[in-house]
């Protein structure tokens, strides 16, 4: 195997600021909630101390959104569009910038940053300012809703902010987002972007903090439209405590998804596509494909390729140009992951991971297969939200797919097949909300992306993302 020279991404693109206010109306405010700090999961180092917002600030927010709405929801679409444009091209002249930041307070290797974060947060702006002036011809309406709250995860921080914000505002409504506690820098230094686009005060507020802080974005009287992405656990609370208010909601939750191998499926093309389901970010995406259903004819083959595999990637310094494998999230994250992989091996499963040098400081765990696993097996039933991928096998296309749509989750699903009747067959039988294939984790803005039963409802993306965004 070759040796690869340290090929470290510059820290001096990114200019951390020893603290940070909440964005209210245009302008960065303290908080008057307890302060906490973010740090480098890589190095358990503190990058930030983060304002954290009360009750009393996130009404501040709203009280700033709900006045701004007035003059941003009569605008002409095409003066809005002009706006999202500009904060588009801001994010692609600072991507360098924005792709470290998010590295360094998320984890994720900078080459998943760079290549796939960075280029999708602009397209989406863009996408959504093309929809500005037309929303006549989306078939929902043309009228905004009022004020979105919305709260998001720490998986995608950025293009998380991005698949929420640029629909809202492309619609006519003005946002009060709350940030992921683990990961607020880079919805902060969007507030700058906001700022040297010379958007209008109040039409985008971001106020960080905990739980607390987002129940307060969800129940406030004057919030028109919920918008969550995290937990399905979350996703009831929010549910249950939006129930009978008039206001309009959509979750996109947890998943299980399978990732299902015909016997005539391209066997290399289907192990880069495997590792891409389920290492890509560590295992921190909602869509992973966390089950591997493999038909039994190829089985051994296709495990010993996937090995090898697995045996290529490197994991360390999410700085590092040449990493594929960056840091877990959090101390949290961390400890579940360990928790549900040792349920595995407890419950029967065989634990397999390619050798692999564990750095001494951050939050570390190795990309892990499980074979002999059981659908009754937590592993494979549970959302590990990390990189371990159960292995189940099956022998005709209709144990496939009722294997498949065996979880209470339906978000996504990958098959992989050379026969274009199959696939068709085996995507009309699946409940999920995007199946992929011959591919894995592929995102467009013009794609609609979201799911069944308890990964949520409602989509995002594409013209359909603008429907909860419009009387």
């Amino acid at each position: 195997m070759f040796e690869y020279a340290p090929a470290p991404e510059s820290r001096d693109v990114v200019d951390i600021k020893p603290s940070y206010g909440l964005f209210v109306n245009g302008e960065f405010v303290d908080g008057s909630g307890s302060a906490f700090k973010t740090i480098n999961p890589a190095s358990e180092e503190k990058l930030a101390e983060i304002a954290a917002a009360s009750a009393a600030d996130v009404d501040l927010a709203v009280q700033a959104a709900r006045k701004a709405f007035s003059t941003w929801s009569a605008m002409p679409g095409a003066e809005r569009a002009k706006y999202l444009f500009r904060i588009a091209r801001i994010i692609q002249e600072r991507a360098r910038e924005l792709a470290v930041l998010e590295s360094l307070d998320n984890g994720k290797p900078i080459r998943e940053s760079r290549d796939v974060d960075l280029p999708l947060v602009a397209a989406h702006f863009f996408y959504y300012a093309g929809w500005a002036d037309k929303l006549e011809y989306a078939g929902y309406g043309t009228r905004p809703l009022g004020v979105a709250g919305q709260v998001i995860p720490w998986n995608f921080p950025l293009l998380m902010l991005a698949w929420k914000i640029a629909p809202a505002l492309a619609c006519g409504n003005t946002v009060v987002l709350k940030p992921a506690e683990t990961t607020p820098l880079t919805a902060l230094l969007f507030a700058e972007i906001c700022q040297q686009a010379d958007l209008p005060p109040g039409v985008v507020n971001i106020v960080t903090g905990a739980g607390e802080t987002g129940a307060a974005v969800v129940n406030h009287p004057d919030v028109d439209k919920v918008a969550f992405t995290g937990s399905t656990e979350v996703g009831r609370l929010i549910a249950r405590s939006v129930a009978g208010t008039g206001k309009k909601v959509t979750l996109e939750l947890g998943g299980k998804a399978a990732n299902i191998v015909y016997e005539d499926a391209a066997l290399d093309q289907a192990v880069e596509g495997i590792v891409n389901g389920i290492f890509f970010n560590q295992g921190h995406v909602c869509c992973a494909g966390s089950r591997l259903l493999v038909q039994e004819s190829i089985v051994d083959e296709l495990l010993a390729s996937l090995k090898r595999r697995l045996g290529t990637l490197r994991m360390g310094d999410p700085l590092d140009k040449n990493t594929d494998i960056g840091a877990i999230n959090s101390a949290d994250q961390l400890a579940k992951i360990r928790e549900l992989s040792d349920m595995g091996e407890q419950e029967g499963a065989e634990r397999w991971s390619p050798a692999c040098t564990i750095p001494d400081r951050g939050f570390w765990f190795p990309p892990t297969i499980f074979t002999g696993v059981a659908q009754s097996h937590r592993i494979a039933r549970e959302e590990i939200f990390g990189p371990v991928l159960s292995v189940l096998t099956f022998r005709t296309p209709g144990e496939a797919v009722e294997k498949a749509n065996n979880t209470p989750f339906g978000l996504s699903a990958g098959v992989w097949t050379e026969k274009a009747s199959l696939m068709l067959w085996t995507a009309d039988r699946l409940r999920a909300g995007v199946v992929w294939s011959n591919t894995f984790n592929r995102f467009d803005p013009a794609s609609p992306f979201g799911g069944y039963k308890e990964s949520g409802y409602g989509r995002e993306g594409g013209r359909h993302g603008l429907e909860a965004y419009l009387r």
